[in-house]
C-alpha cells in the first residue's frame, strides 16, 4: 500500500520548480517508495507566479502566504525554496507546525539561523533535509568510498573549487542575492557552501581555515520588476554589492590533511566549473561536475609516474541504477534533485534520516561564518568540534 504525502512548495523560483519536479519524477524511479508525493499547494508572493505553477505541475492550490502553507491540515512536507532571509523564519514556523522540511541551502544568513532551524526539526520530531546535491552524485558517493577504503593512501590534501559566470555580467540585475540583509554573504553562501559540504563529506571534520574576500563588480542596476533567476538590469538606479564575490580558503582537517576552497561567482570562461581533487600517499581522485558520471583515480605503488584512468560510475554505485542501466549513461542536475526528493521522502517514510540534515547545514554554515570571520580579521579561525 503506497500512502500519499501531501506536499507544498513555498517560493517558485528556479528551485522551487526543480524540487516540484523532482516529486514528479520520485515515483517513476523509485516505485518501491513507501510514499507518494501530491502537490497540495505552492506558495509565492510574486503575483501570477503560483498561477502559473499550479495550471503546468498540477498543484490542487495556490497562496501568495506562506503561513497559510503551514497552518493547512493537507500539508505534511515542505520544500522551502525563498530567498535566504526567509528561511529561518519559514524553517522553524514549518517544523513546529509538524511539517518535514526539505530546504534549500544555506538554510538562512547565519550559523545561528541553520541552528535554529535544525533545533525547531528536532523539537518537533519531524524529519529535514538539505540542498546539498552535488554529494548526491554516484561519482561524489564512489569517490568518498574509495578514499575511506584507503585506496589513495592516508589524504594529504584536496582542492575543491566552485567557479560560475552566473553574476559575471555587469548588467546583472542588483537582487536580494547581492543584499546583506536579505542574501547574507554572497558567494559564500551560493557556492562556497556546497564546498564546505563536500569537503567534509569526503574527508571528515574541518577544525580550523583562514580565508581572503572580494567584490569585483561593486555596484549593480536596481530592477524595475520581478526577477527571477540571474537576470539582466540595466538602465535602473545603481545600488552596491554588499556581499563578496570570491573566496580563496586554507582548511585543516581534524585528520591532518589540508585542503584548498576556492569559489567564485564572477568568473568569465566558466560555467559551473565544481569539482575536487584528492590527493594521497598512494594515489588520487578527482571529479568534474561538467562530467559528473566519470572519476579520474590514480592508484597503486608506482608514486613517481604513476597512470590516472577514467573509471565510469555504473548501476552498482550511489542511486545510478534507478536512473540507468549500465556505465557511462549520463546522468544531469536534475537527477540530483530526484535522488534528494527520494531521501527526503524515505526518511519521512521510515522515522530515519537518509541523505542530508539540517545538522549538515549547521556544519556548512559553521564554515561560512568562520570564513567570512577570517577574512575580516586576515587571521586563522577555529571551527567548533563535532
Amino acid at each position: 500500500m503506497v500512502d500519499a504525502l501531501g506536499v507544498a512548495v513555498v517560493g517558485f523560483g528556479w528551485m522551487g520548480r526543480v524540487h516540484t519536479q523532482a516529486y514528479a519524477r520520485v515515483p517513476h524511479h523509485y516505485p518501491q517508495l513507501g510514499v507518494r508525493p501530491r502537490l497540495i499547494t505552492v506558495a509565492e508572493e510574486v503575483p501570477g507566479r503560483a498561477e502559473e505553477a499550479a495550471r503546468q505541475f498540477g498543484f490542487a492550490s495556490t497562496t501568495r502566504d506562506w503561513r497559510e502553507v503551514a497552518a493547512d491540515p493537507r500539508v505534511r512536507a515542505v520544500s522551502i525554496t525563498a530567498p535566504n532571509f526567509l528561511h529561518r523564519e519559514i524553517g522553524v514556523a514549518m517544523a513546529e507546525a509538524g511539517k518535514h522540511i526539505w530546504i534549500e541551502k544555506p538554510v538562512g544568513l547565519t550559523a545561528d539561523d541553520a541552528r535554529a532551524v535544525a533545533d525547531a526539526v528536532a523539537g518537533a520530531g519531524v524529519q529535514g533535509a538539505v540542498g546539498f546535491n552535488y554529494r548526491n552524485a554516484p561519482a561524489v558517493e564512489s569517490a568518498r568510498e574509495l578514499i575511506a577504503a584507503g585506496e589513495i593512501g592516508a589524504v594529504t590534501h584536496v582542492r575543491i573549487r566552485l567557479f560560475s559566470d552566473y553574476a559575471a555580467h555587469p548588467d546583472g540585475a542588483l537582487t536580494w542575492r547581492y543584499e546583506r540583509e536579505r542574501g547574507g554573504s554572497g558567494v559564500l553562501g551560493d557556492l562556497a557552501s556546497h564546498g564546505a559540504d563536500l569537503a567534509r563529506f569526503l574527508l571528515g571534520d574541518l577544525v580550523s581555515l583562514t580565508a581572503d574576500t572580494a567584490i569585483f563588480v561593486p555596484e549593480r542596476a536596481r530592477p524595475t520588476g520581478a526577477t527571477a533567476g540571474h537576470a539582466l538590469a540595466s538602465g535602473g538606479e545603481l545600488g552596491p554589492v554588499e556581499n563578496e564575490d570570491y573566496v580563496s580558503c586554507l582548511l585543516r582537517f581534524a585528520s591532518g590533511a589540508r585542503g584548498v576552497l576556492e569559489a567564485c561567482r564572477v568568473s568569465v570562461g566558466e560555467q559551473n566549473n565544481y569539482g575536487f581533487e584528492v590527493h594521497g600517499t598512494e594515489g588520487a581522485v578527482f571529479w568534474d561536475f561538467r562530467r559528473m558520471n566519470e572519476l579520474a583515480v590514480s592508484r597503486g605503488t608506482s608514486y613517481q609516474d604513476q597512470p590516472v584512468s577514467t573509471v565510469y560510475v555504473g548501476p552498482g554505485q550511489g542511486e545510478f541504477g534507478a536512473f540507468q542501466p549500465g556505465a557511462a549513461n549520463a546522468m544531469g542536475y536534475d537527477d540530483l534533485k530526484v535522488i534528494e526528493a527520494y531521501r527526503f521522502l524515505r526518511s519521512i517514510a521510515e522515522g530515519t534520516p537518509h541523505g542530508t540534515t539540517l545538522a549538515d547545514a549547521v556544519h556548512s554554515a559553521d564554515v561560512l561564518d568562520a570564513m567570512a570571520r577570517s577574512a575580516e580579521s586576515g587571521s586563522w579561525v577555529s571551527l567548533p568540534v563535532s
